[in-house]
């Protein structure tokens, strides 16, 4: 398949890249050279390239900095994705656009709400979440009222080797081994508490190109691992592997104003769709991740 990913220089777009090529894809992938914003911009590359799947993973997607930039979220994801979806039915109307949303549509739940199916509701907690629930409604009447074959996936948490140090896992290997150096006895934290669904990064770009094939247009797919895991845990896992003396201590600047205090989700109706369950366990994706972090360490 002739395959463009949008976002392609980010973590899940170069995993997503490497797996697409593995499999014998056409792959045309782009990032900051593509201003989603700019419709013009947009309908120029996919006339280059006419792929016949779309990728579409450009966005802004730490949930932190959304607080402070609510305004400039909402111009990226959504009207990006917009912008995206008239470019593909104007330029290459038969392609197929996967739409990468996020599980924190779903917001605030409790544990008796547990797994997260596809029609629970939806109840964004923050900017980023509420950009991408208004993304996805015009991914819907994309494939509703023009016709375009697009399907929707809401990703849960992901790790793995290359993920930015703003996110929790990579940033906690980052501090560890910083504090193993310097001999520091501690290193700052932020709530450990919550508990999250992690999958690995390459087990979710395998997902995506399932779905690319085999989902159906209009309808939203969770990918998930069907677990959920303290961050508390990882830390301690994590600790116990680089920095077994150094104590985890609460920074009150890296709490956010709200935390939702657990995710599940059912991957159910994604594996009845294409077969897809996930493969790579946490702990090879913690290993993976400690040993890039330390890679990269060792190039500086």
């Amino acid at each position: 398949m002739r395959a463009f990913i949008t976002g392609g220089g980010g973590f899940v777009g170069r995993h997503l890249r490497e797996h697409l090529e593995s499999l014998g894809d056409d792959v045309a992938s782009v990032d900051v050279e593509c201003d989603v914003t700019n419709l013009e911009s947009v309908s120029a590359f996919l006339a280059a390239n006419e792929p016949e799947v779309i990728y579409h993973l450009a966005a802004l997607t730490h949930v932190g900095d959304s607080w402070a930039n609510p305004k400039e979220y909402t111009r990226v994801n959504v009207l990006g994705t917009k912008n995206l979806l008239d470019a593909a039915r104007s330029v290459v109307p038969d392609a197929a656009v996967v739409f990468v949303s996020s599980a924190d549509v779903y917001g605030i739940v409790q544990e008796v709400d547990l797994p997260l199916v596809e029609s629970f509701r939806t109840a964004p907690a923050n900017p980023y979440s509420s950009s991408k629930l208004e993304a996805e409604h015009f991914a819907r009447d994309a494939a509703r009222e023009s016709g375009q074959r697009v399907i929707i996936a809401r990703p849960f948490n992901h790790v793995g080797p290359g993920q930015s140090l703003q996110f929790v896992v990579p940033a906690l290997v980052s501090r560890l081994l910083e504090a193993s150096d310097e001999r520091r006895g501690e290193i700052a934290v932020g709530d450990l508490s919550t508990r999250r669904d992690f999958s690995d990064v390459r087990d979710v770009v395998r997902a995506y190109r399932l779905l690319a094939r085999l989902g159906k247009s209009g309808e939203v797919y969770n990918v998930a691992s069907g677990h959920d895991t303290a961050l508390i845990d990882i830390a301690n896992t994590l600790r116990k592997q680089i920095a077994p003396d150094v104590q985890l201590v609460v920074d009150p600047s890296l709490l956010r104003p709200v935390e939702i205090p657990v995710m599940r989700g059912s991957f159910e109706k994604l594996h009845e769709a294409t077969g897809w369950e996930p493969v790579i366990t946490l702990e090879k994706s913690l290993r993976d991740v400690i040993a890039d972090i330390r890679s990269q360490r060792e190039k500086v």
